[in-house]
């Protein structure tokens, strides 16, 4: 829904007098006719999605190293790494300012167990599903550990965001007038794909909990392309409740607060169930661990680990003025779906020696 909102936002900047539920509308309708469709569809548009952004974001990482190294668009001068220490140096915030930055950057990653969820549909899962993981690293190294480096090289950190977005502003720096323009459109498109792959999984999630008795076995239905067309309904659902929300309060940011605040807390709790279940299934299966395809480096003390980590974010997240709503409300949201989960009696355990291969 956040994304329903950003797109409704985006589309304003080339038409401002349009209302922001109508491009939030359209939007539903397009995603929800790529899912209704082949599984090939959703992987084509993801492609050119993530295409148009990679693209984008490798332009500018380039653009930023020469306006660094070379002075491009500085009057030949080249920037340096002066920035980098300057505005009261490397770790400006302190441990202090890390930590809650930390509890907001996490939200980022959020969306990364996909692949998880797209293996089961691959042709082969034990070659596409390990190279996909293993560029994981790689793809937040470049695409976001990268880009950032080169944004706060070229502006002092204490000025990103006061003058627009640094995106912009670097591509501005060569002399690229539409930069604006151009910006919009990619992030229009990555809006797009959150709600692409947000109600692919979504509809996935809900045929597998179906199948597992978890829910109505309605949920189950699939159509003749191997479609869950109930779970892919009920996201529909949900994002016209989005859309509706855009209507009913006419200010975007609210809208957004409201809906990000909900959805942080609720985000994080499938990395526990993944690294939990990892536990189970390897505790379950240690015969055939040795044979597996999948290795887990230090396992299970990188478990423990994450989950500490995990926690150690939720406790900051109380002490953080920007996020104790997010916790608070998501803590809410996640107690009401747990009573109806315990309510209706899909809350089955299953034995560790019964759990499947």
């Amino acid at each position: 829904i956040s994304e329903i909102t950003a797109i409704g936002v985006y589309v304003q900047f080339w038409f401002p007098e349009m209302a922001q539920w109508i491009p939030a509308l359209i939007a539903v309708g397009l995603v929800a006719l790529a899912n209704l469709a082949a599984v090939r569809l959703y992987g084509e548009i993801e492609f050119w999605f993530a295409m148009i952004k990679v693209t984008t974001i490798i332009v500018m990482i380039i653009v930023g190293l020469g306006v660094i190294l070379f002075g491009f668009g500085n009057g030949g001068h080249a920037i340096g790494f002066d920035n980098l220490t300057s505005h009261g140096g490397f770790f400006a915030g302190g441990w202090k300012g890390f930590l809650t930055a930390l509890c907001i950057v996490v939200a980022s990653y959020q969306g990364v167990e996909l692949i998880g969820i797209t293996a089961g549909e691959a042709k082969n899962p034990q070659v596409t599903l390990r190279s996909a993981v293993g560029k994981v690293l790689w793809r937040i190294l470049i695409f976001y550990v990268g880009a950032i480096f080169v944004i706060v090289t070229i502006f002092p950190w204490d000025e990103i965001g006061s003058n627009g977005s640094p995106f912009v502003l670097t591509f501005a720096k060569i002399g690229i007038t539409a930069a604006a323009g151009i910006i919009n459109f990619v992030v229009l498109t990555a809006a797009l794909s959150g709600c692409n792959s947000g109600m692919y999984s979504c509809g996935r999630m809900l045929y597998a909990l179906a199948k597992n008795r978890q829910l109505p076995a309605a949920m189950g239905n699939v159509s003749r392309n191997g479609v869950p067309v109930a779970g892919v309904a009920l996201s529909i659902v949900i994002l016209l409740v989005g859309s509706c929300l855009n209507y009913i309060i006419p200010n975007p940011q609210r809208v957004f607060v409201y809906v990000y605040s909900a959805s942080v807390l609720p985000g994080m709790v499938p990395w526990f169930v993944i690294l939990i279940s990892q536990l189970r299934f390897r505790q379950a299966h240690q015969a055939a661990i040795a044979a597996h395809p999948f290795r887990s480096v230090l396992f299970p003390w990188a478990n423990y680990l994450t989950m500490a980590f995990l926690v150690c974010v939720l406790v900051g997240m109380g002490f953080n003025d920007d996020t104790r709503l997010s916790l608070i409300v998501g803590a809410i949201f996640l107690a009401l779906v747990s009573v109806v989960y315990k309510l209706f009696g899909f809350d089955r355990h299953v034995p560790t020696p019964k759990v499947d291969v």
